[in-house]
């Protein structure tokens, strides 16, 4: 295993393989800035910028002077090897610049402990896919029956909706439980009150790199070219408030309560050792869907919930994001197919992580089958949906031979709805 002179235990989500980017800050020097993560400490990229020096970066040094990912991202595919190539040399264990430079290091590497992590780009669009076959199949038979569980499009075109930006928020974020309407009673009108059915759903989301011009589609042979990186994603969801909102247009206010993302941002260079080849898709989609390169990532990822009263988190799922159907070459391409124009810090969701075994399904709908059965957490404990006080807490790694390429933790606790909105 490659090493550096910072310890990584070997069990740690960021080892030299691994480094992630974020954005943080510290009490001593409240500026956000970009970091790399390394073992339990972050590199302060803003300190050491002039050392990027090689042809994509000489000119851009000022990308990591930014208090966002934004402009890092916009730079493409050759800066990235560059920097990712850089800062192994530059952490490894037999490369004297950092290492023996004790007032370059002093300055360079703030704990871990004691920053504060922000969303690592400016968000100007986030779009949510419905990806996973095993998820969109479930919940078509708990709502329409095993006869018409996939809608017709489903297995032609990767299904998505617009979602709201402004409510990404980064792991640690506590999550009001909203208030909205509801129609539990069919032979009712709808009433008014704190959602009853507060859900969680096991994602991912990958950042857009460079965009394409309005009316430009990216063809998907090109699509690689404009993936950054990969967080983790919990996708709060409101199920009775979902249920009578969302015909005929899709999910509004059941989704837009709140979605939260982890702050590291782990490349796709990282991420590559781990690739798999897709799954076979039948019927073939589309030529401008086709795609023979693989580009389905073996990602472990667990679930866990942590109630009140509760002394260590339980988890209620183990999925993967080998699972999806559509990757994100064929989203990414779909969703520009129209010249729609994505931008740098763009956000892409997966949609939920279902496997096909019941205990890697990726939401509480999903393990309770719809409220239908209680979900044991241990000591006396057991949830259909999240309870105030709930912290749920994803994490995911890929496991190396010795080493991990992990993504840190996202998680998010339930606060109380507020009772006179």
């Amino acid at each position: 295993v490659s090493m550096s002179f910072i310890r990584v235990d070997k069990d740690s989500d960021f080892p030299l393989q691994n480094l992630p980017y974020g954005v943080f800050s510290t009490k001593e020097e409240p500026r956000h800035r970009l970091g790399v993560a390394i073992g339990d400490q972050i590199l302060d990229l803003s300190v050491i910028k002039h050392l990027f020096n090689g042809p994509a970066l000489a000119k851009h040094q000022h990308v990591f002077d930014q208090p966002t990912l934004n402009a890092f991202m916009g730079l493409g595919r050759p800066a990235w090897s560059e920097a990712r190539a850089l800062l192994q040399k530059l952490l490894s264990a037999a490369e004297p610049t950092l290492r023996d430079n004790t007032e370059l290091r002093r300055r360079a590497f703030v704990p871990q402990a004691a920053a504060t992590m922000h969303l690592p780009a400016h968000i100007g669009d986030y779009t949510d896919f419905y990806s996973s076959r095993q998820h969109a199949t479930n919940v078509g038979i708990m709502f329409r029956g095993k006869e018409n569980a996939l809608m017709p499009n489903w297995l032609h075109l990767p299904v998505g909706y617009h979602g709201r930006a402004s409510s990404v928020v980064v792991s640690g974020t506590p999550i009001r439980r909203p208030v909205g309407q509801t129609k539990p009673d069919n032979d009712k009108p709808p009433v008014f009150g704190a959602c009853k059915r507060l859900d969680i759903e096991l994602e991912m989301a990958f950042f857009v790199g460079p965009g394409n011009k309005f009316g430009e589609p990216i063809p998907i042979s090109r699509a690689q070219e404009h993936i950054f990186g990969m967080v983790l994603m919990n996708d709060w969801s409101a199920r009775d408030i979902q249920k009578w909102e969302y015909v005929p247009l899709g999910p509004f206010l059941s989704k837009s309560l709140g979605t939260t993302i982890s702050p590291w941002v782990v490349t796709m260079e990282a991420l590559m050792p781990f690739v798999l080849p897709n799954p076979v898709q039948d019927p073939k989609p589309l030529p401008y869907l086709q795609d023979k390169e693989p580009y389905t990532f073996d990602i472990k990822l667990f679930v866990a919930i942590k109630g009140e009263g509760m002394s260590t988190p339980t988890t209620i799922c183990r999925s993967n994001f080998k699972h999806m159907y559509w990757t994100m070459k064929q989203q990414l391409a779909h969703h520009s197919i129209n010249g729609c124009n994505l931008r740098p810090g763009d956000l892409l969701a997966s949609g939920t992580i279902s496997g096909p075994e019941p205990e890697s399904f990726g939401s509480m709908l999903e393990l309770s089958w719809n409220g239908t059965k209680e979900i044991p957490l241990g000591s006396g404990q057991a949830r259909k949906f999240l309870q105030d006080g709930d912290e749920v807490i994803l994490t995911g790694y890929c496991q190396g031979n010795g080493f991990r390429v992990g993504f840190g933790q996202c998680s998010g606790k339930i606060l109380p709805a507020l009772s006179n909105p």
